[in-house]
């Protein structure tokens, strides 16, 4: 008859094989999530080189925005003529408009300010895309995270959890009015 001691040896021997064996196959699923990465981050660069190569103004498409379907549009057109696709955000300031911004960053606007209006909290920019229409792919999403992580930086947005956008505080509606 086989000793309690030899037993319990016995089962501690199988789940330490059993660890180590999931402890390999964890270690070989990280390997291949990060080559997997490596190659996802190979060809985001790629098509971004030949966005650049084939760009009509030849201008840097990392700085390029991405119109965020102009023609669903809910926020109007700014006074005095629309602002160009590539300009600048220019740090937030009390009585500023939003119309001194791009369509596509008055989008992002219009939309996180209409959820802190109803109390509906921040929205991720995968959250966002799908409200906007878009097909939530990686390029649409970090497209928007990278518009989005701008206007935080110059003071018109706030992400009080990382990924989760609002706007800042004092930002209100369209007309700058705070």
């Amino acid at each position: 008859m086989p000793s309690v001691i030899g037993l319990l040896e016995e089962r501690e021997l199988g789940a330490r094989r059993r660890v180590d064996g999931l402890r390999e196959e964890a270690d070989r699923i990280q390997a291949e999530l990060a080559a997997a990465e490596v190659e996802w981050q190979e060809w985001v660069i790629a098509r971004r080189r030949v966005d650049t190569v084939l760009a009509v103004d030849g201008g840097d498409t990392a700085e390029a925005e991405i119109t965020l379907g102009v023609g669903h549009a809910d926020v109007p057109p700014a006074p005095g003529g629309a602002v160009k696709p590539k300009s600048p955000v220019p740090v937030w300031h009390e009585g500023l408009a939003w119309s001194v911004l791009s369509v596509d960053y008055q989008r992002i606007l219009t939309a996180l300010a209409d959820r802190a209006r109803l109390h509906q909290g921040p929205l991720t920019c995968q959250e966002m895309a799908a409200a906007f229409g878009m097909d939530v792919v990686p390029a649409r999403v970090e497209a928007l995270r990278s518009k989005a992580k701008r206007l935080v930086a110059r003071g018109w947005l706030a992400e009080p959890a990382p990924g989760r956008f609002t706007p800042a505080a004092g930002v209100s509606g369209p007309g700058g009015a705070s």
